[in-house]
């Protein structure tokens, strides 16, 4: 038969819903997980959907040139100005202002990215046989956690590239 258990809270984020879990006790190993999002995707914060939008509109080539005319602009001005203080003053705050905002966007664009590739990961241990599921979020360990596992993998690499130099192939799970 089939056990089904009631709707469960996702532990690293509330605001998903695992519903319709089911354990096919036959083989002990299919799972059937749905999990439904509470309207995530169209409710995005104000800053995040900025965040995105200055992030791609930074990273186009054409900023990048606008940049450039906008020090091009500067520098010719730097006579008219006799390159006074406050012509100088006038590029160093306009930088220090742009460069200041840009740190939080790059991190709140790298910060998303990141989650999302370490989910993807994590789902392709878990669909994978033979995988360790252990290694699913990993982030979430310690350092020394984290040194165990590398230490583990080194050695078994290590052991890989001996055998690949005496003609093994190296294409099976150790395990099995």
């Amino acid at each position: 038969g089939v056990l089904s258990m009631p709707s469960v809270r996702c532990v690293h984020n509330p605001q998903f819903t695992t519903t319709a879990k089911t354990i096919n006790q036959a083989t002990g190993s299919q799972w059937t997980v749905h999990l439904h999002s509470k309207g995530l995707m169209n409710n995005t914060s104000v800053y995040s959907q900025f965040a995105k939008s200055a992030s791609r509109f930074c990273g186009k080539p054409m900023v990048f040139v606008l940049a450039l005319c906008t020090i091009g602009v500067w520098l010719v001005t730097g006579p008219l100005f006799r390159f006074s203080d406050t012509w100088q003053l006038v590029i160093n705050t306009g930088t220090t202002i742009v460069t200041f905002l840009m740190v939080f966007l790059i991190q709140n664009t790298q910060n998303r990215d990141t989650q999302a590739i370490q989910i993807k990961l994590d789902e392709l241990i878990r669909a994978t046989q033979g995988a360790h599921n252990a290694l699913l979020d990993l982030e979430e360990l310690e350092e020394h956690q984290l040194d165990a596992f590398r230490t583990k993998y080194q050695l078994l690499a290590q052991a890989a590239r001996l055998s690949v130099g005496k003609g093994s192939v190296d294409t099976d799970t150790p395990e099995a």
